[in-house]
């Protein structure tokens, strides 16, 4: 395979934009493409980029945010068209500027998604709401059950597809969900395998929210999961999705964006699954991509749109342009007419900043006399708070259009802080009162630059509360924006599509005078990844597993009763403990009935045990390095060693940082135990928190063997 490398080229900054708002145009005259973006300011604009220089071809503003664009052209034709989401609307634009349609689609929620067959069939989906309209004539109306996160129409049926938050895409026939596919993570975004589906146009490329990269084929009633990948550098979410030859060695690769601002190029083995070719990152979140060429003729290019506006090229024309090229990705131009641009840009640069430092003298001024009228500055914050099951650890992201000055975290239960590479903020902890409610204060300092900063927080099951963020840009006057994040009770557990029948199931029976409505948001309470609505037929089945431990629950409720099973007792006393509170807030009388498996607790143990023996293996070895080093130093060589002691020597750096990435995970692991025990008997109508301290010195002393006798103990 040839190496390759592509250099990075900064075009224009537009408003601040969301997912799938830019596109390319098909090529015209000249042999390029022009770039269509549309922004949360409600602009609609086309620019041509040809020899770096970004020209505005078209400009067309709009009453609101604009949420979705999209191209569209008849069967086997180009697709010029261009169509664009703003509110409840459809406008359709040519793709020299001039509007051929304004619709409206009298929907309830904002156009999130939009899908277009053939020019004739519509379809669009806000949040839970799809919709299908034929030459603009209402085909008919879904409620799905879950988020729509995506829409994708097969070439095969012409039929939709709906990438959905519960893990799953869904096909739709006559507004009907006709067949529903269950996927290792939430999909984001899809995408036709090879731009066209494949040979026969069924196989759909999607990305997840958790970083996995996928191939389903949707042949018939008979779906595949051809292949899923995970990324070894990143786990963010994938944002954009594009298939072309951009090696230029005759094959279509796979090019795949992600909300931390990987761009990734991808080409496929003999076994058609992809294999790791350049990556780059810009530490923006990427809200769009798309592969064409649009600068110079004979280069192709990923152009990007970010979460702040930019619009940039990764190509390899610079490169091979110019002597000065930086191979990292960096732009820089050539001599002669790329200098003289340059010395524009600074001379405009040094004019605004006198204009800001005259603008800025005189608000003092007028601030000293008592008649200055201060305005609080508007800024949008791009963030995300979602469980990573990698991590079994939350992944907080914070993104602003402006400079972050600092942040402060502060919680009302515990969570703890894991040390994430890609964050470069300076973290100080402060000394805080866990009896008045606070557990955790910290504040990031940030670099001047930094727009997005990344924090990892793993929390605790059985404590919920929120935690809170404090966001202050490096804006004038000094501004803070408050950001709450719900901690639930069951803040490990996702959303799974069933429950495993053979494992020893425990089950906890509620029965009372509440409505499915309230029950089914007492779930929504207790666990992530509910739907916002209650369903729509009589009763709910939901099924969960836990990131860290893998045991899961289910819940069945209907009105005026709910039951719920789980192989781990914990999460039942969690369940039973936190629905009692809330029915006796809403003053409703519960009956309580619950089951308890006696092989559970072992079976917990069990799937403990793995994670403890690895954790106290690692923290015995990382106890070596130091002891080790200092013999090694007297000694003036380490061949006298062992072999085993040699090789912790060898990895000294890697155990280090395994080990730092794990901060008070032992000491979970004992909670969790501790926790189990304690449950157990309590279900039993006995107390032994006064045995707890005999429990943790079995775990000192840690064989499982022992430690499982000692649960049986009575």
């Amino acid at each position: 395979m040839m190496d390759i490398n592509f250099s990075r080229l900064d075009y224009l900054q537009v408003g601040v934009t969301t997912r799938n708002c830019m596109k390319l145009l098909p090529p015209g005259s000249d042999g390029l493409q022009k770039v269509c973006i549309g922004d949360r300011n409600g602009a609609l604009s086309i620019y041509s980029l040809k020899s770096n220089e970004p020209k505005s071809v078209f400009s067309q503003p709009l009453s609101k945010q604009i949420t979705r664009v999209d191209l569209a052209g008849k069967d086997g034709q180009s697709r010029d068209r261009i169509f664009v989401a703003s509110g409840s609307e459809i406008r359709g634009f040519s793709r020299n500027g001039k509007q051929f349609v304004q619709f409206d689609t009298n929907m309830t929620e904002n156009i999130r998604s939009i899908a277009i067959s053939n020019l004739s069939d519509l379809y669009v989906a806000g949040n839970t709401s799809f919709s299908h309209f034929k030459d603009l004539k209402d085909q008919g109306y879904l409620l799905c059950p879950e988020v729509i996160n995506d829409i994708l129409v097969l070439p095969s049926t012409k039929l939709p597809v709906l990438a959905c938050k519960d893990r799953s895409v869904k096909i739709v026939e006559n507004c009907q969900i006709t067949l529903e596919v269950s996927l290792p993570g939430s999909p984001l975004v899809l995408a036709l395998y090879n731009n066209n589906g494949g040979e026969n146009g069924d196989e759909v490329l999607f990305g997840t929210e958790d970083g996995s990269l996928g191939l389903l084929r949707l042949c018939g009633s008979d779906p595949e999961l051809e292949w899923v990948f995970n990324s070894d550098l990143s786990s963010a979410g994938i944002t954009a999705i594009d298939s072309y030859d951009i090696t230029g060695d005759g094959m279509l690769d796979l090019i795949v964006a992600r909300e931390d601002g990987s761009v990734e190029v991808y080409a496929y083995d003999i076994h058609d699954k992809p294999v790791l070719r350049w990556s780059y990152n810009c530490n923006e979140t990427i809200t769009a991509m798309a592969v064409g060429v649009v600068n110079e003729k004979s280069y192709d290019e990923i152009v990007c749109s970010t979460y702040g506006g930019w619009i940039f090229g990764l190509t390899r024309a610079v490169l091979e342009s110019s002597t000065g090229a930086d191979a990292a990705g960096v732009a820089t131009s050539s001599a002669g007419a790329g200098d003289g641009k340059l010395d524009g840009l600074r001379e405009e640069i040094g004019q605004l900043q006198q204009r800001v430092e005259k603008e800025r003298d005189k608000y003092q001024t007028m601030s000293t006399k008592g008649n200055a009228v201060s305005s609080v500055p508007l800024f949008d914050i791009n963030d995300r708070f979602i469980l990573t099951p990698v991590d079994a650890a939350y992944t907080l992201t914070i993104e602003c259009q402006a400079p972050i000055d600092n942040l402060l975290l502060q919680s009302d239960v515990p969570v703890d802080i894991m040390d994430t590479e890609k964050n470069s903020a300076v973290v100080s902890l402060s000394a805080v009162n866990p009896d008045e409610g606070n557990h955790l204060l910290a504040t990031y300092r940030c670099q001047a630059n930094t727009t997005r900063l990344e924090i990892k927080v793993r929390t605790i099951e059985g404590h919920y509360g929120t935690l809170m963020a404090y966001v202050t840009p490096r804006l004038q006057p000094k501004v803070c924006q408050l950001l709450a994040y719900h901690i639930k009770p069951l803040s490990l557990h996702r959303r799974a599509h069933e429950l495993d029948e053979s494992r020893p199931l425990n089950s906890l029976t509620l029965t009372g005078a509440f409505s499915l409505a309230e029950i089914h948001h007492w779930v929504a309470f207790l666990v992530g990844e509910v739907p916002e609505k209650a369903p729509a037929d009589e009763a709910g089945w939901l099924v969960f597993e836990n990131t860290f431990l893998g045991t899961q629950f289910e819940a069945r409720y209907k009105k005026g009763e709910a039951v719920f099973r789980s192989d781990n007792l914990s999460t039942i006393s969690i369940i039973k403990e936190c629905l009692s509170k809330e029915a006796t807030k809403r003053k409703i009388a519960l009956q309580i009935g619950y089951e308890v498996n006696d092989q559970s607790v072992s079976h917990t143990i069990r799937l403990i045990a793995p994670k403890l023996e690895s954790l106290l293996h690692l923290a015995k070895r990382v106890a070596l390095i130091e002891p080790l080093r200092e013999l090694m130093l007297s000694e003036q060589s380490a061949e006298f060693l062992s072999e085993e002691f040699q090789q912790i020597l060898l990895e000294a750096d890697e155990l280090q940082r395994l080990f730092k990435r794990q901060p008070a995970h032992l000491e979970r692991l004992y909670g969790m135990i501790t926790d189990l025990y304690i449950d157990k008997f309590k279900f039993q109508g006995q107390n032994v928190k006064s045995r707890v301290s005999a429990l943790m010195q079995c775990l000192q002393n840690y064989d499982l063997q022992t430690l499982l006798e000692f649960f049986e103990a009575e």
